[in-house]
């Protein structure tokens, strides 16, 4: 089909089939008679018949009666729409409904029902009882073993005795300890010193019997006495020359009355040399136990006991920062006697009712030696120990079993650790050669 066309008006002028154009004045097809409303498209023109864009639209049969009409408006005054529904928009579920309307109301009535129930047991249990619960079986920690130092202190506890001494001027008191099933019970001398005879035995339940003092010796300040009571535990006796510095210990006793007291420390130092002694009484030696455990006034004849319950020492002194008049206190310089000394001291007295002194034969504190050199002999006694094994008066005492000597008390206190009959290694100096010598030590005649 042959379309042909020239420039009119909007461009185009259409003609029929066959290239005639439509006759003058006549209205070309499909358009609306004159005076009828016509649509106006957007943009479009109000006498169009056509839509704004009907003219560029190349395929559309210019003959065609098609129009786009609105409707007319709806008069004024008439009544409201139907309201329409979209399809397409969300509906709520009535399933859900169904469950949060009786969910809400199950909460509300929990509520009230909770609030109800605690009224009433309030008003109902006032002044009742409440139960907390029952005690939960000790934990494995809690279950304290025979070798910690809790076990340690049961096991011991029940050997160990307060001992008060009626005295003149008062009652002392101090601690002890049981050393046989038979009643005999170890303390210090300056517990029992200055006593009348009558003493009295405080055991770990808490129950008394009297005692009687069987012997003591001042010196080493060691005692012994005895309860009239049968049944007694007594204590395991440990070895203090198998000591060693920083092994743990308990002091156990009754310091300033408090009695079955335990302390815990360790071994400070061993062969401390210790010079005690009350004014006018005699002047005590021993090379001592040094402890940090705190120990304080009553603690005194009370055991020192190792980390496998065993007696090591015999607690006596304590050293303190005070002034004259002032009572001491525990600033854990604490100092025991070693348990072999005073198991030999106790079992002479039991025996013969006295203690053994061990002597070296010489006398010390020659002059010419500075203090830390070593012990001049001031003497030799011709038939003593010293003598026997070569030593002279001038001689210098360096070492005795290998423990430096720094002053007189120094040898005085370590010969009285051991037992007559003991051999020691005596190395001196004599002139400016040193020689060593073996001395067998011996008992004091007296």
């Amino acid at each position: 089909m042959d379309w042909e066309g020239t420039d009119v008006t909007d461009g185009w002028d259409w003609r029929r089939p066959g290239g005639s154009p439509a006759p003058a004045g006549q209205p070309v097809p499909g358009t609306p008679p004159a005076g009828t409303p016509t649509a106006m498209g957007a943009g479009g023109d109000a006498t169009s018949p056509w839509w704004s864009d009907a003219l560029a639209d190349p395929w559309r049969d210019p003959y065609a009666p098609t129009a786009v009409l609105l409707p007319p408006p709806p008069p004024s005054g008439s009544a409201e729409p139907e309201p329409v529904t979209d399809p397409d928009a969300p509906r709520r579920s009535n399933l859900r409904q169904a469950l949060v309307i009786p969910l809400i109301a199950a909460l509300l009535a929990g509520a009230l029902g909770g609030a109800l129930g605690y009224a009433f047991a309030v008003r109902a249990g006032a002044g009742a009882a409440v139960t907390l619960g029952t005690p939960a079986s000790a934990p494995a920690l809690a279950q304290r073993k025979p070798e910690s130092l809790a076990g340690v202190a049961e096991r011991v506890l029940p050997s160990v005795v307060t001992v008060r001494v009626t005295s003149l001027g008062g009652t002392s008191e101090g601690s002890g300890f049981v050393a046989s099933a038979d009643g005999h019970v170890i303390t210090n001398d300056h517990v029992v010193s200055g006593g009348v005879g009558k003493a009295s035995v405080i055991f770990n339940d808490g129950s008394s019997a009297p005692a009687t003092v069987v012997g003591q010796d001042p010196e080493s300040d060691i005692a012994v006495i005895k309860v009239s009571r049968s049944g007694l535990k007594p204590v395991e006796f440990g070895d203090s020359d198998a000591l060693a510095v920083g092994d743990p210990v308990l002091a156990i006793g009754s310091p300033l009355s408090l009695a079955n007291t335990v302390t815990a420390g360790i071994v400070s130092a061993l062969d401390r040399t210790m010079q005690a002694g009350e004014p006018g009484g005699p002047t005590r030696y021993y090379a001592a136990i040094q402890t940090d455990a705190a120990v304080n006034h009553g603690n005194s004849g009370g055991p020192l006991v190792d980390g496998a319950g065993r007696v090591v020492g015999v607690n006596s002194t304590i050293k303190s920062l005070v002034a004259d008049g002032q009572e001491a206190g525990n600033i854990g310089l604490a100092f025991a006697i070693p348990i072999n000394q005073a198991k030999r001291i106790t079992q002479d007295i039991i025996g013969t009712g006295k203690a053994r002194r061990t002597v070296i034969g010489a006398q010390v504190g020659g002059p010419g030696v500075t203090s830390g050199d070593g012990v001049r002999l001031a003497a030799v006694e011709p038939s003593g120990p010293a003598a026997g094994a070569g030593l002279r008066a001038g001689d210098v005492i360096l070492r005795l079993n290998g423990r430096p000597m720094s002053e007189p008390t120094d040898l005085i206190a370590l010969v009285r650790k051991f037992a007559p009959g003991s051999v020691v290694t005596v190395e001196y100096r004599r002139g400016s050669s040193k020689q060593n010598a073996s001395v067998t030590l011996a008992a004091d005649a007296k």
